[in-house]
């Protein structure tokens, strides 16, 4: 049974023993604490689970080698996801975006390129929209890059023994579409509000692998840990 995280917001009775602290305030002193918006998406495509929503919803509110964390579930919805990021980029003002999803592969995978198109011929979005090679954004560019240090972080990660790798295709469906609009986002933002922005894909939970004897799987706490340390060394070095 998946750990749920309104019972341990519900109650205290749970520690999680990934949490180094949790602050309410974003400054101590005349020190301005860093801030990320973690995104996870909600389940789709038959699955009842989503890791990225768990670990998007566990990780709201705490902090990370000095980065306070706002983690917010996006619609799997094509009109919606635009209005989300945005909104969520502008309310939160974040020096770090990290956008998750899943994906059934066999480690984590940090995206280094998100383009302008969108197609969902296999799997409709939870709205039932199936777009056919749309443009995200008229005008905008063919493809953004990612702004987060992927070689390190894939070296940090395997220094930590957690298996991950730099994927080339985000792929034509949400998830490249939400990393799409949050580097368009970054990309036009005054040069004074420097941002470093990026996708990572999740594996399959083992439970959602069960339908497909086949797919490769990661533990819930396996993720947690290595979305743990990816927000621990962008801490370390932006000090």
């Amino acid at each position: 049974m998946l750990y749920s995280p309104r019972i341990r917001i519900k109650n205290n009775a749970y520690k999680n023993p990934y949490w180094e602290n949790k602050k309410d305030n974003t400054s101590i002193g005349v020190f301005k604490m860093k801030k990320l918006l973690l995104t996870g998406f909600e389940p789709f495509g038959g699955y009842e689970v989503n890791p990225s929503e768990l670990i998007a919803r566990d990780f709201d509110g705490y902090t990370i080698s000095d980065i306070k964390i706002s983690g917010r579930v996006i619609p799997l919805k094509f009109n919606e996801i635009y209005a989300a990021i945005t909104t969520n980029i502008k309310e939160i003002s974040p020096n770090f975006i990290i956008n998750l999803g899943q994906a059934p592969r066999p480690a984590i995978s940090f995206e280094k390129v998100a383009i302008n198109l969108a197609n969902a011929q296999k799997v409709a979005y939870n709205c039932g929209t199936t777009p056919d090679d749309e443009i995200l954004i008229k005008e905008g560019p063919l493809a953004y890059f990612s702004s987060l240090p992927l070689k390190f972080l894939v070296q940090y990660l395997e220094k930590h023994k957690i298996p991950s790798y730099i994927s080339y295709s985000a792929g034509t469906f949400g998830c490249n579409q939400i990393f799409y609009y949050s580097m368009h986002h970054v990309n036009n933002s005054p040069p004074n509000q420097k941002v470093l922005a990026g996708f990572i894909h999740l594996p399959l939970l083992p439970e959602q692998a069960l339908s497909n004897p086949n797919s490769p799987s990661m533990s819930l706490e396996s993720m947690k840990n290595a979305i743990k340390l990816v927000i621990t060394y962008l801490g370390q070095q932006s000090n």
